[in-house]
């Protein structure tokens, strides 16, 4: 499946388009395209201010973000690429600070398409966005870079990294099997084994390589992984410890003690996440951060369509007065669980789901299923989903209805004011950023 584009401004949607046009021949694997197609544009992945890796199933992103917010908090200036976007292709790329300027983004992309046409190396949409990421970095001055995994680790086109100064493992779960799950020799048969292997594949000689407590068989793919090139594994219950309290959470380490206050991202999952952003950031010797940017860090920090609250917006203005709307892209079971946890109080869930043809449909329903009040199916616009049929079948949930958008979902919800009963609305990125757009949210 390819990943959709649109911009306002017709210069970068002219290389959005040509972007998009891009194919990757079915079946191929490994950095070959890539480092070719870095090669011809002088190698910028060389160039560029110290490196914060980061990969994982969920969380990698928010962990990014407390990076970012850490950095920026000590006073430097920070370069930051992620994916997928929401709304805007422009989010995937932040140059020292700010979101790359369309003018400086369609002149990247032309480059970069250019180059990779004349070579005729057949660069897919990922390959081509991270090169043009890593020559916006390489030219434009800051103190860091802050790059998140796209998919897996081993053979994301991320990984061309050669020294970064600490790599980070958020957590996992499984998803995109089709890529991380494919039989080959030599690879732990153990499914989430397997998932630990490919994500710790961004392991680099002389990085610590900063993880959560997985199960031992993951543990220990991860530390296969890092002895293989060198890298010490910082892991979270043996050298690193987060604790959350009523009063804000608590980080220790060999270091010392921190207190910091409870993140402005919602979830008891992004304690865990700020605690592996500070852990990495421990864990480094390039750049010096005093011990009070991370406690602004935890109030700084933001991330959007994950566990974000909507504001007032032409869709809010659908429900009833007062009534609480969340937006979450989550679409793994490790994702439902993180998000059923945050609704463990007894409040009651109404459901607006759409979820991409290739995920679990039970993803979201299984950990929900005892605070649901009502599930509402929609589609994914301009992508293959699920319709309602995929969740007819899930048990013990109240009978799923199908609707043509969120905004008709929301139209026909039956709240009952007298009830703790919120509105969800989950199961696919793509579909959040519709979601912000049409709420007068876009991200900046």
């Amino acid at each position: 499946m390819r990943d959709f584009a649109v911009s306002d401004d017709p210069r970068v949607q002219a290389q959005l388009d040509r972007l998009g046009a891009l194919s990757v021949p079915q079946g191929r694997i490994g950095l070959d395209v890539v480092r070719v197609l870095l090669d011809r544009l002088g190698n910028p992945q060389r160039n560029m201010p110290p490196v914060f890796h980061v990969a994982g199933t969920n969380g990698k992103g928010s962990t990014c973000a407390f990076l970012r917010a850490a950095l920026e908090a000590a006073g430097k200036t920070v370069h930051v690429f992620t994916s997928p976007h929401l709304v805007r292709f422009n989010e995937r790329i932040r140059v020292s600070g700010k979101l790359i300027a369309d003018e400086t983004l369609a002149e990247l992309l032309n480059e970069v398409l250019d180059v990779a046409v004349a070579a005729g190396i057949g660069a897919s949409f990922f390959e081509v966005s991270t090169a043009a990421a890593f020559l916006a970095f390489s030219r434009y001055p800051a103190d860091a870079c802050v790059i998140e995994v796209g998919l897996g680790g081993r053979f994301d086109a991320t990984n061309v990294i050669e020294a970064p100064v600490v790599c980070g493992i958020a957590s996992l779960g499984i998803d995109h099997e089709a890529f991380l799950l494919s039989p080959e020799d030599n690879v732990p048969t153990d499914a989430m084994a397997r998932i630990a292997f490919e994500k710790a594949g961004i392991a680099k000689s002389g990085a610590a390589l900063v993880t959560l407590d997985y199960t031992p068989a993951m543990n220990q793919a991860i530390q296969g992984q890092a002895a293989i090139v060198g890298a010490p594994v910082i892991r979270r219950g043996q050298d690193w410890a987060i604790v959350a309290s009523p009063e804000g959470l608590t980080y220790s380490d060999a270091q010392g003690s921190l207190p910091l206050p409870t993140p402005r991202m919602p979830g008891l999952h992004q304690g865990v996440n700020a605690g592996l952003a500070i852990a990495m950031l421990r864990q480094q010797q390039a750049i010096d951060i005093p011990q009070g940017a991370y406690a602004q860090a935890m109030e700084q920090a933001s991330w959007p369509a994950r566990l974000q609250r909507l504001g007032d917006g032409p869709l809010t203005a659908l429900l009833p007065s007062g009534t609480t709307c969340w937006l979450d892209g989550g679409h793994n079971p490790d994702a439902g669980n993180a998000i059923a946890t945050h609704f463990r109080r007894p409040t009651r869930v109404h459901l607006i789901l759409g979820m991409l043809a290739n995920k679990v449909p039970q993803a979201l329903l299984d950990p929900l299923r005892e605070r649901l009040a009502s599930v509402t199916v929609v589609p994914v616009p301009g992508h293959d989903c699920h319709g309602l049929d995929a969740f007819l079948q899930v048990p013990e949930i109240p009978v799923p209805v199908a609707a043509a958008s969120v905004r008709a979902a929301l139209s026909t919800l039956e709240i009952d004011p007298a009830q703790d009963e919120v509105v969800l609305i989950g199961g696919s990125l793509y579909l959040a950023g519709t979601v912000l757009r049409d709420n007068d949210e876009i991200p900046e």
